[in-house]
């Protein structure tokens, strides 16, 4: 088969590998109908993330169909079409028992692109198969469902539940790329008063515009403006969906006294934490890997139409043009880019889907 095999810093490339087998009865291999390109990829990519070896095939979000089972995988067999989560849980241990399927014990958690090989293939094996893969229907877009493996429930779980929204609130998402405007998305399914969006580019901050944020400000300007618009106190809920030390110290200097930083930006450095600011202001601040324990619900409301998340895909290629779509994905404040899908025939090509007109 062909996939996307990581050679080190700066270096991953599209190529033959090896067809995935079953490991464990509870493995099944399903063969890719479309993936799409994670801001973890490229925090991988750069370094940051020292865990990924050279020779691992990367990705962990894909819609495809299963072609062969383990003989203990019991919810889904040959010819289902399925999601397959970005965390893939063995559901015995403490922590799957909890729902907190991201701290898997048992060899699981975020493995697929990380310490096993992902999903940005022709084929892909994933573990833990009844616990790891979601049914989907024929109805259901695969460019939208791809979206439900990792960013929308990232945003909803991380963002979302970990900051506490509630109705009334004033939130601020610092970080307009797809984790933030999915963030934007799914706060509003809380009724929050006002949804503030930061970012350094203009053209991201117009998507969340679009998706529904009530203000937004270029990064530099955004303290100011929280402070008019909140009577100086500070915003109820602060999200963090960079990863870097710059977007996590202005959201511990914008939350309120009592409030909460969510952070769900992938870090590759340090960051500083002032509690010599914050020591007094009673402020709460949430780190987490998402859990995707919301992906059922998440896919009713897909398959309901009542998630936006085809206005976050701008880019669609065929699969064979990995390498060209991690240009363009990564190069996003030149290209526009947002979200990339790929999927289809092996022949290089490029869609810019429509943006959604404005309401």
């Amino acid at each position: 088969m062909k996939a996307l095999v990581f050679h080190g810093p700066g270096e991953a490339t599209w190529q033959d590998a090896p067809d995935p087998a079953l490991r464990e009865p509870t493995d099944a291999i399903v063969r890719v109908e479309a993936v799409t390109i994670c801001g973890t990829d490229l925090h991988i990519l750069k370094g940051d993330v020292p865990d990924v070896r050279p020779g691992t095939v990367l990705g962990h979000e894909a819609v495809g169909e299963v072609v062969e089972v383990g003989s203990a995988v019991q919810g889904v067999r040959p010819g289902d079409r399925v999601l397959v989560s970005c965390i893939s849980a063995c559901g015995r241990c403490r922590y799957c028992r909890e729902g907190a399927y991201g701290q898997c014990l048992e060899g699981g958690g975020w493995i697929l692109g990380h310490t096993v090989d992902g999903t940005q293939a022709e084929y892909v094996r994933v573990p833990f198969a009844d616990m790891s893969l979601h049914a989907l229907p024929a109805s259901v877009d695969a460019a939208d469902a791809v979206l439900l493996a990792d960013i929308f429930p990232t945003a909803y779980e991380v963002g979302v539940l970990g900051g506490g929204v509630r109705p009334g609130d004033t939130v601020a998402v610092v970080g307009a790329g797809p984790i933030g405007l999915a963030a934007i998305a799914t706060a509003q399914l809380y009724s929050p008063a006002r949804i503030v969006a930061v970012d350094v580019d203009a053209s991201r901050l117009e998507a969340a515009k679009r998706l529904g944020a009530d203000a937004i400000a270029v990064a530099g300007e955004a303290e100011p403006l929280v402070a008019d618009l909140t009577g100086g106190l500070g915003v109820d809920v602060a999200m963090e969906a960079v990863g870097v030390a710059a977007s996590f110290e202005q959201c511990t200097r914008m939350v309120r006294p009592g409030g909460t930083v969510a952070n769900i930006g992938v870090h590759g450095g340090p960051a500083a934490l002032h509690l010599e600011d914050l020591w007094s202001r009673n402020v709460t601040i949430r780190t987490g890997l998402v859990d995707t324990s919301s992906t059922p619900v998440l896919l009713r409301m897909l398959i309901d139409g009542r998630l936006p998340t085809s206005s976050l895909v701008t880019h669609t290629f065929e699969l064979g043009a990995m390498e060209d779509a991690y240009d363009v994905f990564g190069r996003g404040a030149e290209t526009g880019a947002l979200k990339v899908v790929l999927g289809g025939p092996t022949h290089d090509t490029v869609t810019l889907r429509d943006p959604p007109e404005p309401t």
